[in-house]
Formats: structure tokens, C-alpha cells, sequence
């Protein structure tokens, strides 16, 4: 197992996302001393600046980044996400690592990341498809690893007990509030409309909001099918986590989620409404689980933190 017990990394990060936490996990338990970095204001990124944030936040992360460097004694900086890339490319003191995690290389993040990411001496993206967005043909490929001991197959009569839905209905999981935008949960509910009038059943369509991530894992195997509905994604962990369960995925065709789902059966990826429908008709139809698991298993928390070790190890 790789280790690094004398590299210290600042990270700079837009916001304390469960994803984020578990890659700092994975690289304090392979010996790598991590200090993180906070833009103030709000706990979730969701567009341009951050949801419930503007331009005083990131001017007010100005010194907040400076101290942080002045008080360390630092042999990298880790830039997580595009808009913390000006803050790693104004200094010139230490390499630079930059992490892109899906939206952040569109829009206006986009514009801001690309102005910024020829200053990294390393970059990272989730999918190829960011890869040739960022037009930075020497990125790695890097995606978010996979909890597998939390995310686990679990019996599913028990855990539909657990999360208290009817044991003999057929349900659909969208794994996000309805309120996320970038998600797209108009959509999935034209699809399991539509997936119901072709199987001639009711079939529900649940949701996840405030829900403490440990009780994740009973949701995702309390349903028939995980239904990823999202505009655009880079590698999105909702497919992985369900993967790791070993429940059926349908999805659009967003970020690294074809490659990931091309040897799982049963599940599948559609352009529209009407072919999501129909993949999840053929799903719910099956009533299989997946061989998910052990394709995922190539992407854990173990080896996505080797990785980092090893592109810090050459940046350094």
C-alpha cells in the first residue's frame, strides 16, 4: 500500500462535501498530513460561486488562504474544484494539484477554472469528457472513489423496513432533493410516469433530502433502480454507491456514467425520456440485482488514494 508520511498538503476547497471528506480520510490514513481550507459562507456549491455566496466570500478567501500558507509548512497545494484555482495559482512558492469535479469546467466555473488550470502542475478530472472540455489532454482521470464498506448490499425487504416504504411497491430511487436543479427531477418523473404505463403498475418515484449520509446505503437498496436524471455530471457517486449495492442503474448519458455501467447488468444509460423509460421498464422487469459490485470495486477509496499519493509523489 502506498503511503506518504512525509508529505503536508493544503487543500483548498469550495465546500465539505461527503465525497471531499472521504478522499481526506483515505489520504490521512495513507500518511498524508492534510490542512483544509474553507471559501466562507455555505456548506453546498451548486452554480457559479456557490449557493448563497458572491464576490465578498471569495475576496474574504483572499487572506484566509495567505494564513493558512504563512502557518505551514506545506510541500503542495491541492486545489478541490475549479473556483479555488486562482487562489493555488497566485502563488508561485509550492506545486500545484488541481481537482475538477464535473460542473465546474461549464458555465462561468468553467471560464474560470480553464483561465487558471495551465498554472497546475497536475490536473484531475472525473471522466474523459471533462478531460477534453478542460482541452488539457494530460489530465489524469481520476474519479471520486467508492465507500464499500458503507455501501454494501443490504436484503431489501429489510432495508425498505428500515426507511419505512411499502414492502410490495416497485420504487424508483432519484437520489437528490426535487430541488436541485442541475439534476433534473422534472425529467425523472415524466420516466417513471411513462416506465409505469408501459408495465401497467404504479411505480414510485422517491427522493433523498436530509438524509444523514450513513442511511444512504438503505435507500439505495430499498429501491428497484437508482434513476440518474442530471443535465451534466463529471463522475457522479449516487451511480458508483449503487454499483457497490449491486441495484440496477438507469441514467442520461452524463460524464463517465456510460463507461462505468458498460459491464452492468441489468442497468443502462438513455438519450431522452422515452428510451430512460424504456431501460427502466426492462429493469424493473428483470427484478435482478446487479453485478455492479464488482466492477466498482476497481475505483474504492483504497486505490482512487494511491493514485493521489503517486501524482503527488511526481508533482513534488
Amino acid at each position: 500500500m502506498s503511503t506518504a508520511d512525509d508529505l503536508s498538503v493544503l487543500h483548498l476547497v469550495t465546500a465539505r462535501e461527503v465525497f471531499f471528506d472521504q478522499q481526506i480520510e483515505t489520504l490521512e490514513a495513507k500518511g498524508v498530513d492534510c490542512t483544509v481550507c474553507v471559501v466562507p459562507g455555505a456548506d453546498q456549491i451548486d452554480g457559479a460561486m456557490g449557493r448563497g455566496r458572491g464576490v465578498t466570500e471569495y475576496l474574504q478567501y483572499v487572506p484566509k488562504v495567505r494564513r493558512a500558507l504563512r502557518r505551514g509548512e506545506f510541500d503542495l497545494v491541492h486545489a478541490n474544484y475549479g473556483l479555488t484555482a486562482p487562489y493555488a495559482a497566485t502563488q508561485f512558492r509550492l506545486p500545484i494539484v488541481l481537482t475538477l469535479w464535473g460542473s465546474d469546467v461549464v458555465g462561468v466555473d468553467g471560464w474560470v477554472t480553464k483561465s487558471c488550470a495551465w498554472r497546475a502542475d497536475a490536473v484531475t478530472v472525473r471522466s474523459e469528457e471533462m478531460r477534453e472540455l478542460l482541452s488539457r489532454p494530460d489530465a489524469h482521470i481520476v474519479p471520486s472513489g467508492v465507500d464499500m464498506d458503507r455501501f454494501r448490499p443490504i436484503d431489501r425487504t429489510a432495508a425498505r423496513e428500515r426507511v419505512g416504504w411499502e414492502l410490495e411497491e416497485t420504487h424508483v430511487l432519484f437520489p437528490y432533493s426535487p430541488d436541485y436543479e442541475r439534476k433534473n427531477y422534472p425529467l425523472a418523473e415524466r420516466v417513471v410516469d411513462r416506465a409505469g404505463t408501459e408495465l401497467g403498475e404504479d411505480v414510485t418515484l422517491q427522493t433523498i433530502s436530509g438524509v444523514a449520509h450513513e442511511d444512504v446505503p438503505y435507500y439505495v437498496n430499498a429501491a428497484d433502480c437508482l434513476l440518474l436524471t442530471s443535465r451534466h455530471e463529471g463522475s457522479p457517486n449516487t451511480v458508483k454507491e449503487a454499483m457497490a449495492c449491486n441495484v440496477p442503474v438507469v441514467s442520461t448519458d452524463v460524464g463517465d456514467v456510460r463507461e462505468r455501467l458498460r459491464d452492468v447488468k441489468p442497468s443502462a444509460v438513455g438519450s431522452n425520456a422515452t428510451e430512460l423509460a424504456e431501460c427502466l421498464s426492462t429493469v424493473i422487469e428483470s427484478e435482478e440485482r446487479s453485478n455492479g459490485r464488482e466492477i466498482v470495486r476497481e475505483i474504492s477509496w483504497d486505490r482512487i488514494g494511491e493514485r493521489l499519493v503517486n501524482i503527488y509523489r511526481a508533482v513534488t
